[in-house]
């Protein structure tokens, strides 16, 4: 029996049911290998069955779509593309899918090849695929989808009338749909990354948990002078280490430094609300001074890794991982295991301290780490975009979404036969996360489940998104509307992003090197005014008053 077909038509019934989703995910929250610097292409699909569109159909009759998408490793096995519910789908469609499969590492140049030479798949697939700046400079290429939709999706139309955010995040800021949305299911409250403190350690000194922000200094500093590990070398442990790229700016704010509440935006744009819901640029605030400070201090003490700028992701990992015990006192990620690995059960969740000004800070990016649009977007070499669309409604039913985000009826996902449905661990004993981008499109494609559907599906409690659950308990009564919180993701007009790439290259630049330079050697407060000069120069204030503009219009198609 097609575990498609005995599913589909229950998302129509569930979607008027009142309620709403909370929770988030997203591509950042994994922490994927590092993708193959070769980029591959391979046709991943086999000749299509006409299945459910006749028996009498010859293969000529059988339309074929290329769809173009794009993994982070080749490392992964792209088989699942053609098996299982997604072969299902093709088959109940009538059409043949030759799916385009590249890789992160090599995509950039990839696909400026392919806009150069105008030879486009039908479509792409997957939000990791094109940017807001693909679309707007190539907008003649893509298929605009408001009419349409409403033709040929009645499953998406109905996630439109239930959550209106989801039809904002579709539209850009002409009121136009270029590409299909997701919101990924059975995400947590607290969906950033939150702190993993190093329990062993804690006990070998005899200290508790830490529950204040002085607390946790105290505890930092502790860690690297009172040989923390019990080795006999009190200079062999970090309190901190972090990594070259973002982790000690953008990425530090919302995780290391969130107990000052730098919730800046995952957009990278160093964007917040403050508490009166204002938009913020946070390097410019009080707080951040505070937060900035208070990294240097650990900094000049040693509590801080001084490789922590200069190191690269498996260099850190290696401390992370070291056999016979993590040489790291406190960790920031989606789950401990995913950071420490085979040393978890050093580590135990820190709930959020109390931050520098009394309050408890934790990231909760739901619009950016659960929603997302460019999904699946149609371009002009499509011949029939209609039929594809229909094909792309399945995949906003709730068996459908558990299967695209787990793996496929009965191998992935177990069918108790009463209604519900049980996610395996994998049968060779590795990880559920691995496990998942390994037989599903995991976080990337169409996908949304009712939230009446989530109690109908079980989880691992000891894997992946069953300990992240678990986690959520302990930080989302923290989670609030009234205090610091990251930006959302905002649609701009062609010229807006224009603008902000050419503004926001030097300006976020700047903030880094400076932000490194302060950690390091001090002197945030005599070099503050000349900082804040620089920055205006640079064009600050016009870009402030673009995300500014951009955010009213995001409140607006909101209403």
């Amino acid at each position: 029996m097609s575990y498609l077909k005995k599913g589909l038509g229950l998302f129509l019934a569930s979607a008027m049911v009142a309620g709403s989703l909370a929770g988030c995910g997203s591509s950042a929250e994994t922490d994927a290998p590092a993708a193959d610097s070769t980029a591959k292409t391979e046709d991943a699909a086999a000749a299509a069955s006409a299945g459910d569109a006749g028996d009498t159909a010859s293969s000529e009759d059988v339309p074929t779509y290329t769809i173009a998408t794009v993994r982070w490793t080749d490392a992964w096995p792209i088989d699942y593309l053609e098996s299982g519910v997604m072969k299902e789908l093709e088959e109940k469609h009538g059409i043949n899918i030759e799916w385009q499969v590249y890789y992160f590492g090599d995509w950039s140049e990839q696909k400026s090849l392919l806009f150069a030479s105008g030879d486009l798949p039908d479509a792409f697939f997957g939000s990791c695929g094109l940017t807001d700046s693909d679309i707007a400079q190539n907008k003649a290429s893509f298929v605009e989808l408001t009419d349409l939709i409403a033709e040929n999706m009645p499953n998406l139309t109905a996630v439109f009338e239930k959550e209106p955010e989801l039809l904002a995040r579709a539209k850009d800021r002409n009121g136009e749909i270029y590409s299909l949305v997701k919101k990924l299911p059975l995400r947590p409250t607290v969906c950033g990354d939150v702190m993993y403190i190093n329990k062993e350690w804690l006990d070998n000194l005899g200290l508790e948990v830490p529950k204040t922000l002085d607390e946790l200094t105290s505890v930092l500093k502790a860690f690297v002078t009172e040989d923390a590990d019990g080795d006999g070398d009190p200079t062999n442990e970090f309190a901190i280490s972090g990594e070259k790229s973002d982790y000690y700016a953008s990425g530090a704010l919302r995780t290391t430094l969130a107990p000052f509440g730098t919730m800046v935006s995952r957009d990278n744009n160093y964007m917040m609300l403050d508490a009166e819901g204002n938009p913020t640029f946070a390097p410019i605030t009080e707080n951040y001074v505070a937060a900035v400070k208070w990294m240097n201090d650990l900094y000049q003490f040693g509590a801080i890794d001084p490789e922590s700028f200069t190191q690269d992701q498996s260099m850190r990992k290696a401390k992370l991982q070291a056999e016979g015990g993590s040489q790291v006192g406190l960790v920031t990620g989606w789950t401990a295991d995913a950071q420490v690995g085979i040393n978890v059960d050093q580590f135990i969740t820190l709930e959020a301290v109390e931050g520098w000004d009394g309050e408890h800070y934790v990231e909760s990016a739901t619009d950016y780490l659960d929603i997302s649009d460019k999904e699946l977007i149609i371009t002009n070499k499509c011949e029939d975009p209609a039929k594809l669309l229909q094909w792309a409604d399945d995949f906003y039913d709730n068996l459908v979404s558990v299967q695209t985000f787990y793996g496929s009826i009965p191998d992935q996902i177990k069918d108790n036969g009463d209604g519900t449905y049980e996610v395996l661990l994998p049968a060779d004993g590795g990880s559920l996360d691995t496990s998942a981008w390994s037989y599903s499109m995991r976080d990337f494609g169409p996908k949304y489940m009712d939230p009446d559907f989530y109690g109908n599906v079980t989880l691992p409690t000891d894997q992946g998104d069953g300990v992240k659950l678990a986690d959520d308990e302990i930080n989302a009564k923290y989670v609030t509307d009234d205090k610091n919180r990251p930006f959302p993701i905002v649609k701009y007009t062609d010229e807006e992003l224009q603008r902000l790439t050419t503004l926001g290259t030097d300006i976020y630049k700047y903030v880094e090197a400076q932000f490194a330079h302060w950690v390091v050697d001090g002197g945030i407060d005599e070099e503050w005014d000349a900082y804040i000069e620089q920055l205006n120069a640079m064009g600050l204030q016009e870009l402030l008053e673009i995300q500014n503009t951009a955010y009213l219009a995001y409140l607006d198609s909101m209403k």
